[in-house]
């Protein structure tokens, strides 16, 4: 799990030729726009000077663009999280209960408003269960005890929610100790209470989420759905990170909108919104920066559902995911891979709903501030290690002629974009406009171009400093309840405002240069491949 305990799984990866191709080609675009930034600086300073006006002119529309986006879900959440969804599934399909719904509404995305309420064909509520999977490593006690109190407050028949606590052998006593302290304050509050243990070393896996879930997901069919004799169909399996503390009315917004979404229900995932949340009172200002941008591109993805694909905490149909085989178990971005293995193998028939409704996790905190950055880098690199998912997804592409040309076109392209924005995207913004100036020599330096670009970069960007504003006060809104309920005092306002001018700092810091670094090691495979690393939690 960490990552020296991962290194003998680094480097075991064998492919086709056209697949190492696809494993180096998210390095191979970003390194040559990093050094035609500076060829091109040299020797056509003038046509640079231009691409980086009408670069910056693009980042400000899409910031406005964005902003829209995130202003519209959280308006959508804050709907959603007024409502009553468990009465709305005792209310069923009810002509009452329709203009109820469409007062809320949650878009054409997941197929609830006006004149859309339970689908024909679709099972009763109570015939769903929830099988929730915790995987945890050596987290301490009270992180692991947070989760369930809030588990098992949620405003939803606990008969219907069935408990899953993943643990590693190879996390030793501690965990297993912990393990037995949950059990016996927690196993009768649920309708079913299972613990696992994740064999170590076993063929074919890499220590890590995936391999954990894997086993779990498989452990809880046989020993738990299968004896229970529920439908593979009836059962969502909501895999949640070990410090993740669900909103009391998360399970009904889920059956919800599994039981009203266009489509067939099973060929999807279900996404809520990640906020970072539990600890934002004592993470260091970066820490919530980093975290916050993190809520907001999830959050703006979610009124982008055709963009939208699975991360972090989920809950996906147990059919599907015995149609997929469970997560892959041989690499790090599980929580991503999932939606290709999903959407490859049902031949491009396949999505991820919004749900529009929040859980909440840890802000990465360490002890000391230069642990946390560090600590954040390494979280940062791991997601950017997502890459991976990229030959998966070309390779398949390639290999299934049945799914529609369209869609191969528009996921390669956004897959692609995305990871290249990623990794050089702030690095042209705040540097590039530069360049130029340093190396386009005395002739171009003289230049009333020259002259003019510095003030013009500054302006465009300064007037896309909006997305900094508008960050900083949605974050202001979404800050928790402080501990005891207390009221803020107006300087803990002016400086949760204010910390937003760091941003520029994380996109470079904690943004470009972690997902260079992984694009970088995808790309020279063996040695370099990364493991998985556990983010380390605390209180």
């Amino acid at each position: 799990m960490p990552e020296k305990e991962c290194a003998q799984s680094r480097g075991s990866h064998t492919g086709t030729r056209a697949e190492r191709f696809f494993e180096m080609l998210p390095a191979i675009l970003t390194w040559a726009t990093l050094v035609l930034m500076v060829l091109l600086s040299r020797f056509l300073p003038f046509w640079v000077a231009v691409f980086i006006i009408l670069f910056d002119t693009y980042w400000l529309l899409k910031t406005v663009y964005l902003i829209f986006h995130l202003r519209a879900t959280f308006a959508e959440m804050r709907r959603v999280q007024k409502k009553d969804w468990l009465a709305a599934l005792k209310a069923g399909g009810s002509a009452r209960y329709a203009a109820d719904v469409a007062s809320v509404g949650t878009g054409t995305a997941n197929g609830v408003g006006a004149g859309s309420l339970m689908r024909p064909g679709r099972p009763s509520w109570a015939d769903i269960h929830h099988l929730i999977i915790l995987p945890m490593y050596n987290e301490p006690y009270e992180v692991v005890r947070d989760s369930f109190a809030r588990l098992a407050d949620v405003r939803y028949p606990k008969d219907r929610l069935l408990v899953v606590l993943a643990l590693e052998a190879r996390a030793g006593n501690g965990a297993q100790e912990t393990a037995a302290k949950i059990e016996e304050e927690f196993a009768d509050r649920f309708g079913r209470f299972l613990v696992t243990t994740h064999p170590a070393d076993l063929p074919g896996e890499i220590p890590g989420k995936g391999s954990n879930e894997a086993w779990a997901g498989r452990e809880a069919k046989e020993k738990i759905v299968d004896v229970m004799g529920v439908s593979y169909d009836h059962v969502l399996i909501s895999v949640f990170d070990i410090d993740t503390q669900v909103f009391p009315d998360y399970f009904g917004r889920l059956t919800y909108v599994f039981l009203t979404a266009g489509g067939d229900p099973v060929r999807a995932i279900y996404q809520p919104i990640p906020f970072f949340t539990n600890n934002v009172f004592t993470a260091p200002a970066l820490a919530r920066i980093v975290a916050f941008s993190t809520t907001f591109w999830q959050m703006m993805q979610q009124s982008q559902p055709e963009r939208l694909t699975s991360f972090s905490s989920q809950s996906v149909p147990l059919r599907t995911l015995i149609d997929i085989g469970f997560w892959d178990r041989d690499i790090v971005s599980e929580d991503s891979r999932v939606f290709w293995q999903g959407f490859l193998r049902y031949h491009g028939d396949f999505r991820v709903e919004p749900l529009f409704y929040p859980v909440s996790m840890d802000a990465n905190a360490a002890p000391s501030f230069w642990g946390t950055m560090k600590n954040i880098y390494k979280q940062q690199r791991r997601w950017a290690w997502g890459a991976e998912n990229i030959p998966y997804m070309l390779e398949g592409f390639r290999a299934d002629p049945s799914i529609p040309k369209g869609k191969k076109r528009y996921w390669t392209f956004n897959a692609i974009e995305g990871f290249h924005s990623w990794s050089t995207n702030s690095l042209m913004i705040f540097a590039l406009g530069w360049l130029p100036l340093w190396l386009g020599g005395s002739h171009f330096g003289h230049s009333l171009l020259a002259f003019m670009l510095p003030s013009i970069t500054r302006w465009i960007v300064s007037l896309s400093m909006i997305g900094i504003v508008t960050s900083a006060i949605f974050a202001i809104a979404l800050l928790p309840k402080k501990p005891g309920g207390q009221p803020f005092k107006l300087g803990e306002y002016v400086w949760y405002f204010f910390q937003w001018a760091l941003l520029p700092i994380t996109l470079i810091v904690f943004g470009a240069f972690p997902a260079i670094e992984a694009q970088t090691r995808l790309a020279i495979g063996g040695k370099w491949r990364l493991g998985f690393w556990v983010t380390p939690k605390s209180r």
